[in-house]
């Protein structure tokens, strides 16, 4: 396993769905999130790392801690019952256990004591709200299924649900230097979520997430310990000739990137490395002009590579 990681690093993360449910809310009928003020689409940090810990376990043969067990009666295990499968060892845990190097957690600790008691982790890995770029209405659909509403009877049930036309929706995140030194998080653990991030993206292949694309990630490296810039999430906006509402495609707008650049151009001295991947269909603007990203930043003097998977 290589070194832990030594120095701080942000994570820009885009990617978009049309005709699904991005992250229902089980509070209000499972609709999509949505802020009612701004009409901006939500989705949790938490159905991220759902994702990223899927594509962990299914494609990369990769342990987790938080995952949904089942004993042969159908019973869930739960956190303390989890714990010991590792013998309620978290130095195994963290060895073992990816997403509690990347996120952290709570590990339970039987102490033989009348009242147990649990090791706090505070993950390196942390991300903001996912908020679309664009403000998005809902739609409601209902159809009939394919079975009768029950047994003897011809009429067939109803199949209801709320989805979203379209949403570009943009996460942000940090790594941290110094949480990764108690979960001891490695650059190859680094490489792996990146990975997971775009291509758990797409191998979200349920009914409700089937579409999800990933369209940009950005990890920007600091050369100095305890900096990143903040907020870079926010610098990013679509330029289009269509109202929000009316978006159904990564062709119906470009990314308009100007403002990003030119604070990463402003503390350019600051940053180590961008590393970057980019759909293809992406279209950017910078300074009013349409040009590609990796001409982009070569022009603006910013050191970049792009992150092959």
């Amino acid at each position: 396993m290589s070194e832990t990681i030594k120095k701080r690093s942000e994570l820009i993360f885009l990617y978009d769905v049309k005709d699904i449910n991005p992250n229902g809310d089980p509070a209000d009928e499972n609709k999509p999130r949505m802020d009612e003020e701004t009409r901006i689409n939500i989705v949790t940090d938490v159905r991220l790392k759902r994702t990223i810990r899927d594509y962990l376990h299914n494609f990369k043969g990769k342990e987790i801690f938080v995952r949904k067990i089942s004993d042969e009666s159908g019973n869930i295990q739960d956190a303390k019952a989890r714990g010991k499968d590792f013998q309620n060892n978290p130095e195994t845990i963290i060895k073992e256990c990816i997403d509690v190097r990347l996120f952290g957690g709570t590990i339970p600790i039987a102490t033989g004591k009348s009242k147990d008691s649990s090791i706090i982790y505070t993950g390196p890995v942390q991300f903001k709200m996912g908020r679309s770029l664009n403000k998005v209405e809902l739609k409601y659909l209902k159809g009939s299924g394919a079975f009768a509403s029950g047994e003897g009877k011809e009429a067939k049930t109803f199949r209801e649900e709320w989805v979203v036309p379209y949403s570009i929706i943009s996460f942000y995140g940090v790594i941290n230097e110094n949480a990764a030194k108690t979960t001891k998080l490695t650059q190859e653990d680094i490489d792996l979520l990146l990975e997971s991030m775009w291509n758990g993206t797409k191998n979200l292949i349920s009914r409700s997430k089937v579409g999800q694309v990933p369209r940009m990630l950005l990890k920007i490296d600091y050369l100095e310990n305890n900096y990143h810039i903040g907020d870079l999430d926010k610098l990013i906006e679509i330029s289009s000739d269509l109202p929000d509402e009316q978006l159904r495609d990564i062709s119906d707008f470009k990314l308009d990137i100007s403002k990003l650049i030119n604070v990463l151009v402003k503390y350019r001295e600051k940053i180590e490395l961008i590393n970057y991947i980019i759909d293809d269909r992406v279209k950017f603007i910078f300074n009013n002009k349409e040009q590609k990203f990796e001409e982009i930043l070569r022009s603006s003097n910013i050191p970049s590579k792009e992150f092959k998977i």
